[in-house]
């Protein structure tokens, strides 16, 4: 393909030149083959799919990882006592090292202790976490 700078040299299929380059233009829809709207269309439904898969993942390990953090809160207030300001100390550290990050707050770091207070075994809150995942 030859390249010009006649800025109004018509290319078929690409826009005009802008800054040296030409850029393509999608056929317009009474020129597409018979085919194409299937074609589109199982494309489009295998991206909604895999869309959905992602955001039931990152919520399954966003709940698993809750109830981790919970778990280890429990333990070093153990470990520790309730004076050590454990709960306080660890929203401020995070929020420190993570300032783009929401939900470490002391009342949320409490409802995660809670929570891994709750349900001490793992097994059933993975099992729990994936039923209501898949409702």
């Amino acid at each position: 393909m030859k390249k010009t700078n006649n800025k109004s040299q018509d290319r078929s299929g690409l826009k005009p030149l802008q800054d040296g380059v030409f850029f393509p233009v999608a056929m317009p829809d009474s020129e597409l083959p018979t085919w194409y709207a299937g074609f589109l269309s199982s494309i489009k439904t295998e991206i909604s799919a895999s869309r959905r898969r992602v955001m039931i993942s990152a919520n399954t390990q966003m709940m698993m990882m809750y109830y981790h953090i919970g778990k280890q809160i429990l333990e070093y207030q153990a470990s520790e006592g309730w004076g050590a300001k454990i709960i306080d100390r660890l929203s401020a550290d995070i929020k420190k090292a993570y300032p783009e990050l929401k939900g470490f707050s002391p009342r949320n770091l409490k409802y995660m202790r809670k929570f891994a207070e709750t349900w001490q075994d793992e097994a059933i809150v993975q099992r729990s976490v994936a039923l209501c995942i898949k409702i």
